[in-house]
């Protein structure tokens, strides 16, 4: 059974009101369980659970600090190109907006990488707007072993491929992919995605299936929080990592929780989720899967990143640029979305360490294979 059969299942609204409707027993409940499940998870993403939230942050915080110890890995986003065929209302890459385009050459890439090997990073994601004729698999073909050279552990968030195409990236390097659905909810996804191939609700939704088939070792979902409701669209996150879990038990799999953030061209959408229920989200994942790796992105402020870091989270980006050439020769070309951690490498992982954690530079299950 695929996953958009296991998704037809489930109703949209209903889940949403399983989740609005929840008691504080039904938390005390979820919180009281060996093995929390899925119906578990709904109370802990429910307002029912605010109250809950020191004890779910102390939890979160006990199972990580076992599972992962005291550390946390460090990497960067390497943008090549912001081309892009789709006109998504939320983002800065959309098609219709009229400003600088830029695609990186292998000397721009090697650039990029002088900077980023300098700041001692050893692990990059590799990402490009969705344009499959120029920045499709041949132009892959030629920077991915440029940069997987010069880097321990390579992931790659770009358009959707087939599955032919990832086992052609595995061959070339990659680690880990990262695809996320943005909304779960058929018809808010049609409304934020206009133009393009991302139109295509159901080709995304199997991408991470497609992963499992390559065997990719790592492989990233999650939602834009803040296009639905944030609370249910959560819950089918939780919902497709237990599938993936179970069918491509041999892959590692990891968390994101992106925000809405402004971006050029587009009006500033209405934030749902609060740095408080940002929080409980990824206490609630935590404790619903204590192996999942969870990422924080610079997209956070540097006080809100250090504050949250303890409870749940394996890896942050840091000194993060979303715009192609950003590291070595930063000249306003047009960036994804605005970050807000500004903050060094230097100045992330001292923080990180006055925080009582210890920066990883190297994937350890990759500076261990072989």
């Amino acid at each position: 059974m695929s996953f958009k059969e296991v998704l037809s299942d489930y109703d949209w609204d209903d889940i949403g009101m399983r989740i609005r409707s929840c008691k504080p027993a039904q938390v005390e409940k979820a919180l009281s369980a060996s093995t929390p499940t899925l119906d578990d998870m709904v109370a802990l993403l429910s307002p029912a659970a605010e109250p809950f939230l020191p004890l779910m942050a102390r939890r979160a915080e006990e199972i990580t600090r076992c599972r992962f110890g005291h550390t946390i890995q460090f990497f960067a986003p390497l943008y090549l190109s912001n081309l892009c065929a789709n006109e998504c209302t939320y983002c800065g890459f959309t098609m219709s907006n009229a400003m600088k385009r830029k695609t990186l050459s292998e000397q721009d890439v090697l650039a990029e990488v002088r900077v980023l090997k300098e700041m001692g990073l050893d692990s990059v994601l590799v990402v490009t707007g969705e344009h499959e004729r120029k920045v499709g698999i041949d132009y892959f073909k030629q920077m991915l072993p440029v940069i997987k050279t010069h880097f321990s552990y390579v992931a790659l968030e770009v358009q959707p491929l087939s599955a032919a195409d990832y086992q052609t990236v595995r061959a070339l390097g990659v680690d880990a992919v990262l695809v996320y659905q943005e909304t779960y909810h058929r018809r808010e996804y049609a409304r934020y995605h206009r133009r393009g191939n991302k139109q295509d609700f159901d080709w995304r939704l199997a991408t991470p299936e497609r992963l499992g088939d390559s065997g990719i070792d790592k492989i990233g979902v999650g939602a834009l929080l803040g296009l639905s409701d944030w609370r249910v669209d959560s819950f089918y996150t939780a919902l497709h990592i237990d599938y993936l879990q179970k069918q491509y038990w041999r892959s590692r799999y990891s968390l994101s929780f992106p925000r809405l953030r402004p971006c050029a061209g587009q009006p500033t959408h209405p934030g749902e989720i609060s740095n408080r229920q940002l929080l409980q989200l990824i206490c609630a994942h935590r404790l619903l899967n204590p192996g999942i790796e969870i990422s924080l992105s610079t997209r956070e402020s540097a006080a809100l990143r250090d504050r949250i870091l303890p409870f749940g989270v394996t890896s942050m980006s840091a000194a993060s640029s979303t715009e192609p050439g950003g590291y070595s020769n930063p000249d306003s070309a047009l960036e994804q979305f605005s970050t807000d951690d500004k903050r060094s490498v230097t100045e992330v992982a001292n923080a990180v360490r006055a925080g009582g954690l210890e920066p990883v530079w190297t994937d350890w299950c990759q500076a261990y294979s072989g």
